[in-house]
């Protein structure tokens, strides 16, 4: 009889996402781009495949398609600060910190320090060849914890227009802010979150930085990661669209908007380096759910990355929102797979589905099958106006992994739905609505899906997008 902690499951190991060689991943971590390379750290355990011992994980990529794991970037220490949780790194093109040797702009990563008795502090490491290898800074911490349980995941920017460094921290419910001038010392600013958005047990792994509309009118965004209160169970990710003084955010609505709806997708945050080249916020989120996390059928490794997505404002009909659709980097993979009249999928490869239908006739289906009688069902419920993901039969469905993940359609104008649905091994990633609407979602069928169905008439295109595992 075979051992199924042990045996390997290499028919889950996605083509187009990252994963692990082996052992636990999460939350992404300091992703920066510098000299044409994009750099994904991770929390990493290199000793196991659950969470704990946490270490900073380390791929980089000069596409965000094939990546190369790195060594170990940097390392727990538990008898000291203790263990390294989640942040950010930037490019420090001045040199503020001193921490570069004068030739080339330093990469300074801000990151929290975890102990055994689980205090929490802000420290700093710092490269000098361009993120290979990292030094951690003398005098950590650089923020003292004041006395709080949870005071962690901070992500700086550089703020152009008052010159200085930002720092969003999450705190218990809350985001503090802190400024600098040398990403050393710091002063704290302002406290956000007091009778705004969905408050579940904490807030996690924020994110703040600019972005533009396509009139040219300017915001500032705010992510924030919660758990538990997502929109469907479980973790989730929320987002707020206002203004930033240089201290203090100001949130345009109090309201509740999802950065995706489905189970899968949290602790997501966006590559800085970006700015001087194409001023991109590329988006990226540890494709798990801490409801079953620990538990997922896959060895060697447990947990991945969602697709890298650019995140853009988009004027919509409740004024502006946040898209995010899969990067440049991904549609450029696509050629075209012509279906049968069986309507029989494409093997061996990652692919997408363009589901066209006109939501006026009602309710609408896509059901995705193998020979295992495994389904992945995908719907427009006309009722509630809203796209269902239903997975309760889609394969291994243990701990809490059924369920039924729906999302409320925004654009109530228009009657021409467009869903993109982007199945990978173990992955369907859902995009609606120009990217206003998405869902993303773990599955593990035994075998591959081979066909689909559709209940009412729809337009059906069909891509491949790669055909080789890369991770």
């Amino acid at each position: 009889m075979k051992n199924t902690e042990t045996m390997m499951t290499k028919q889950w190991r996605p083509f187009i996402h990252f994963t692990p060689e082996k052992n636990w991943l999460n939350d992404p971590n300091g992703m920066v781009y510098f000299n044409d390379m994009y750099h994904l750290f991770f929390q990493y355990n290199p000793t196991g495949d659950k969470h704990g011992n946490m270490h900073w994980g380390h791929a980089q990529s000069t596409d965000l398609v094939n990546w190369q794991e790195k060594d170990i970037a940097i390392y727990a220490d538990p008898d000291g600060l203790g263990y390294v949780f989640s942040g950010g790194a930037v490019v420090d093109v001045n040199n503020t910190s001193g921490l570069g040797d004068g030739t080339v702009p330093p990469l300074v990563a801000t990151f929290t320090h975890h102990s055994k008795d689980e205090v929490q502090v802000q420290s700093l490491a710092y490269s000098q060849d361009g993120g290979d290898t990292w030094v951690e800074y003398a005098n950590n911490p650089v923020i003292a914890n004041p006395g709080l349980k949870d005071f962690r995941d901070p992500k700086v920017i550089w703020d152009e227009e008052n010159s200085q460094w930002v720092m969003a921290l999450a705190v218990e419910h809350f985001i503090y802010f802190y400024i600098s001038s040398n990403l050393i010392d710091w002063t704290f600013a302002s406290q956000f979150g007091e009778g705004y958005g969905t408050h579940g047990r904490v807030w996690e792994c924020p994110d703040l930085f600019p972005l533009t509309t396509p009139c040219g009118i300017t915001k500032w965004v705010l992510i924030v990661s919660l758990d538990p209160a997502g929109p469907n169970g479980g973790t989730g990710t929320q987002y707020f669209i206002g203004e930033f003084d240089g201290k203090q955010f100001i949130s345009d609505h109090t309201e509740t908007r999802w950065l995706d709806y489905g189970p899968d997708n949290y602790a997501g945050v966006t590559w800085d380096g970006l700015q001087p080249t194409s001023n991109k916020r590329i988006f990226i989120a540890w494709m798990s759910n801490w409801v079953y996390a620990n538990d997922l059928p896959t060895n060697p490794w447990r947990g991945g990355m969602t697709l890298p997505r650019e995140l853009t404002l988009v004027n919509s009909s409740k004024g502006i929102m946040l898209a995010n659709l899969p990067s440049d980097d991904i549609t450029s993979l696509k050629a075209e797979f012509t279906l049968t009249d069986a309507n029989t999928l494409p093997e061996s490869c990652a692919y997408e589905v363009v589901w066209k239908f006109d939501k006026s006739l009602g309710d609408n289906s896509i059901t995705f099958f193998n020979s295992e009688d495994e389904k992945l069902v995908i719907s427009y419920v006309a009722e509630n106006n809203e796209i269902q993901l239903d997975r309760t039969q889609s394969g291994w469905n243990e701990k809490g992994f059924g369920r039924v993940a729906t999302a409320p359609l925004k654009m109530t104008d228009e009657n021409t739905i467009e869903c993109s649905i982007i199945i990978d091994q173990s992955s369907v990633e859902v995009f609606t609505e120009k990217g206003l609407t998405t869902l993303t979602s773990n599955i593990f069928p035994k075998v591959p899906y081979s066909e689909f169905t559709i209940t009412r008439t729809s337009q059906l295109e069909c891509f491949t997008l790669i055909n080789k595992v890369t991770s």
